[in-house]
């Protein structure tokens, strides 16, 4: 069976190239998600093949590991693909996941976060539309804590 694919997008209110700073830099990330991230390993310069493992905060409940290898890191254009290596999930035994965030200005000072999520089960099943909704939740509900972090701090990343 051929991979599944589920897309969303949410408005995002910095601008896209200030999020993408933010974004690409592991070490703003455990400030800006402080209780979900507690650490990121960077093995690699950020474009393709670099390997990072997020480290996350028991407390969160989502599991304690997130490992990702960058397939494409486009700075150019905000866009961001990579293979998800080691991760916990609530939704069932992934055989293969990968993530495409793309990050597009609509006004000065905001744009829209497109994300694609690209999975496989093991058993060769699709996921149910609530489980596939908790899979966007997930990524989304970082990307909040980071937009949330922008917004407290008008002069980071600037």
């Amino acid at each position: 069976m051929a991979p599944a694919c589920v897309s969303d997008e949410h408005a995002v209110a910095v601008s896209a190239e200030r999020l993408w700073k933010a974004f690409m830099d592991a070490s703003a990330l455990p400030k800006a998600c402080a209780g979900l991230v507690d650490d990121i390993a960077v093995e690699g310069n950020g474009g393709p093949g670099t390997i990072y493992t997020m480290k996350l905060n028991p407390a969160a409940g989502v599991g304690s590991t997130y490992k990702t290898r960058v397939a494409v890191c486009d700075a150019a254009s905000h866009v961001l693909k990579s293979d998800v290596l080691e991760a916990e999930s609530k939704v069932g035994k992934l055989k293969s996941h990968s993530t495409e965030t793309k990050l597009e200005a609509t006004s000065d000072g905001s744009c829209v976060a497109k994300l694609k999520v690209e999975y496989e089960l093991e058993d060769g099943s699709s996921l149910s539309p609530e489980k596939e909704k908790d899979i966007v939740d997930g990524y989304y509900g970082m990307l909040k804590m980071i937009e949330d972090y922008l917004v407290a701090h008008p002069a980071e990343y600037a």
